[in-house]
This record gives structure tokens, C-alpha cells and sequence, in this order.
């Protein structure tokens, strides 16, 4: 792996998306075919039980898979997600790290796959995803 770029404040890998920062998704490193984020515990993401909600953890997964797919902080290109597998494997508590590689990317469709760890190095969910490549037109969006 070669030497990641970290993100700017309140940006995700050069984009801004509201949805991340509400759930406070922090990115911390991007390169060619690879991005990290963690994800700090915070009780108003919880479920019933006191674990980070599937739901939630399904939706860092995707953003960090499909920065994996742009391996860079060029906000050139989008990623629509075509598929997402997700298993979960084991609770989801205290602060999270999210890794995502990007397998194969060709002209149009990027594959993909990542986990989420708890601090301690416990897997808690692996995740594969196929994304198609959006190429953003100048002034659009």
C-alpha cells in the first residue's frame, strides 16, 4: 500500500456528505484501492440492546467501501452502490475501525470488500459490494 492522504475537516475524501457527518463517521486515510474510517460510540446510535444499530453500520460500510472504489480524494467520480452483502459477526460496541480495498475496478463497475473491527481487534462485520462509476460533469452534480 503506498502513502495515504488525510482529509481535510469536515470533508470525506473530498466530498461533503451530511449523512456521514451526522452519524460522525470520521475518515482517516485514503489511498489507490484502500480507505479507513473509524466510527466513535455514541449512545443515540444504538439499538435496544446497547450495540451500534445494523443500520448504521451497513451505511459506514458502504461510504468507506465506495472510497476504497475512488482510491482517491478527487471528487471527480462518483459511486452508486449496485449490491451490498453484509454479515454481521459479532456486537458492534465501543469505537469502531472500518478498512475497505477496492478488488477490481474497471471502466464502469468497481468491486469491493471491508470489515469493521471493534478497538480491540474483534470482527464484527464483513461486507463485499459492487458499485457502478459515476463520472461527475463539470457544474452538475
Amino acid at each position: 500500500m503506498t502513502a495515504t492522504a488525510t482529509p481535510a475537516p469536515g470533508e470525506y475524501f473530498g466530498l461533503a456528505i451530511p449523512f456521514m457527518s451526522f452519524l460522525g463517521l470520521v475518515p482517516e486515510s485514503i489511498a489507490p484501492a484502500y480507505a479507513r474510517t473509524t466510527l466513535p460510540w455514541r449512545q443515540d446510535l444504538t439499538n435496544s440492546r446497547g450495540d451500534v444499530h445494523g443500520g448504521t453500520l451497513m451505511s459506514v460500510l458502504d461510504f468507506t467501501l465506495s472510497a476504497a472504489a475512488r482510491g482517491s480524494a478527487d471528487a471527480t467520480e462518483g459511486m452508486a452502490t449496485i449490491d451490498m452483502n453484509t454479515t454481521f459477526l459479532s456486537p458492534a460496541t465501543g469505537d469502531l475501525v472500518i478498512e475497505a480495498r477496492c478488488l477490481r475496478r474497471g471502466a464502469s463497475i468497481a468491486f469491493c470488500e471491508g470489515d469493521i473491527r471493534r478497538a480491540d481487534g474483534e470482527l464484527v462485520a464483513r461486507a463485499t459490494a459492487t458499485f457502478k462509476i459515476i463520472r461527475r460533469r463539470p457544474g452538475g452534480d
